[in-house]
């Protein structure tokens, strides 16, 4: 485990989150995990309650080539990148194996049964509690949780919108309480091919940023957060330490 500005990462392989996530809805607890990258950290310095969400998770993977090069400066390198995109199709493929259910919501109308009818084309035996695209605070969607039970709830509402209401869910009283909980922010538009995703190759090189700076130029301040901001941070951390 290592602290990136006061934020939790775990050091973890990919097949090593895929078990224990597999543990934690055999346990029956609700659990939680995060998918943290750059903008995470920078978002939870401003943002307490965001920063106790990301710290108290059961699972923080590295969602971000900016964490691996961060946590080899700090001299503490993580284990491996683990992309929400990849971790959801691996979810969703144990899910499968396993006989999980599991509920897809939030994203624009219509995207959360899109993504669920696009995996169920690959994991044909996938059990689709169900999908919605829902809001946070929205009465009928913890009525549609409550209902169908699933085992397994992937929330698209973005950051840090979806691991706040993923973490009231798990403390209201009222709620059900899913096995296991994770919020994938856009990973339904990726599924679905609304928003293509880099080649393999420019993931690797960890140019991701620029391929989303050419298709989404809207999306500059949020990069510029990543890409700048981040590592000046970063290295201001070490330089006090």
């Amino acid at each position: 485990m290592l602290k990136i500005l006061g934020v939790k990462i775990d050091s973890i392989t990919f097949e090593q989150a895929i078990t224990k996530i597999d543990k934690f809805i055999c346990d029956k607890k609700p659990s939680q995990i995060v998918t943290v990258n750059p903008e995470f950290i920078m978002a939870a310095q401003k943002d307490k309650l965001f920063k106790k969400i990301l710290n108290q998770a059961d699972l923080a993977v590295a969602d971000g080539f900016g964490l691996i090069l961060a946590s080899r400066y700090l001299g503490k390198p993580l284990k491996e990148r683990i992309a929400g995109v990849d971790l959801t199709w691996a979810i969703c493929k144990l899910a499968e194996d396993r006989g999980y259910s599991v509920f897809f919501l939030g994203g624009a109308e219509g995207i959360a049964k899109k993504t669920a009818l696009r995996i169920k084309k690959i994991h044909q035996r996938l059990r689709i509690a169900g999908t919605f695209a829902g809001k946070p605070r929205d009465a009928k969607t913890l009525e549609m949780i409550k209902k169908t039970k699933p085992d397994i709830l992937l929330v698209a509402f973005g950051a840090p919108k979806q691991d706040k209401f993923i973490y009231d869910l798990n403390r209201s009283k009222d709620a059900f309480h899913p096995p296991l909980a994770i919020g994938v922010g856009g990973t339904f538009d990726y599924i679905t091919g609304v928003v293509p995703r880099a080649p393999e190759l420019i993931r690797t090189l960890g140019l991701e940023w620029l391929y989303r700076l050419f298709k989404q130029p809207f999306r500059f301040r949020r990069i510029f957060t990543a890409i700048v901001l981040f590592p000046l941070a970063v290295l201001k951390q070490k330089i006090i330490k």
